[in-house]
């Protein structure tokens, strides 16, 4: 079936990845409904995260998968997951360097930069609580394709790609600092924004929202965690 084009000529999936349970449940004072501008009606949505895709994927995901697939035995269609017009390969952590120097240096895959490394803590995700989202730039073939590796907090380690894409070193950092992930190999894994002598990781789901008291004019307004309860 042709896939149709999209305005940059580049044909669209079809086959999204299916939902699967939900992660983790969002949980807040307002936002339940569209309506909803000065109440409080309590907030909860589920988030769920897509699975893996069917074939055919559609565009270039198919070229770029089987590629993968054919470089790196690891890398099964178990691994990609298609949604909302982008790719994800789910990458083991043991096989991460060895996936992104095929990337990078590989012909028909030519992801020449790694222009963003970052974090995110699902907390109630028991074993993979701590992900790592790699995203790639092809400027050969103008395409763009995303890496994630979990990790548990017991063992928050996943191998630095700083050998490979150099570029990546300040986000790493970053990651570091704002949710506890150890980068295997970094060649100066500290901190980049809070103090040298902060404790924890900011970021994290976990992590409390303390705050500073503050006066104006004469007023006292407390941290953001005291100001109102329900």
């Amino acid at each position: 079936m042709t896939q149709p084009p999209t305005e940059s000529g580049v044909a669209l999936a079809t086959s999204p990845s299916t939902p699967q349970a939900p992660i983790t449940v969002k949980r807040g004072m307002w936002g339940s409904g569209p309506s909803d501008v000065s109440g409080y009606n309590g907030l909860v949505t589920p988030v769920y995260a897509p699975g893996p895709a069917q074939r055919p994927y559609g565009g270039w995901f198919d070229e770029v998968a089987d590629r993968l697939e054919s470089l790196v035995d690891a890398i099964t269609d178990e691994n990609i997951v298609i949604d909302r017009d982008e790719m994800t390969v789910n990458v083991p952590r043991e096989h991460l360097l060895e996936v992104v120097q095929q990337c990078r240096d590989d012909a028909w895959l030519r992801f020449e930069m790694c222009v963003s490394v970052s974090g995110v803590h699902y907390p109630d995700q028991a074993g993979s609580e701590l992900h790592v989202a790699l995203h790639l730039l092809s400027m050969t073939h103008n395409r763009r394709l995303r890496l994630e590796v979990t990790c548990p907090e017991s063992d928050p380690h996943v191998p630095s790609v700083v050998s490979v894409y150099p570029m990546a070193d300040w986000h790493e950092r970053e990651t570091w600092d704002m949710f506890g992930v150890i980068f295997d190999g970094h060649p100066h894994l500290t901190r980049i924004l809070m103090p040298d002598d902060w404790i924890g990781h900011p970021q994290r789901k976990d992590y409390p929202l303390g705050g500073v008291p503050i006066e104006f004019k004469g007023a006292q307004v407390p941290p953001p965690d005291e100001r109102r309860s329900y």
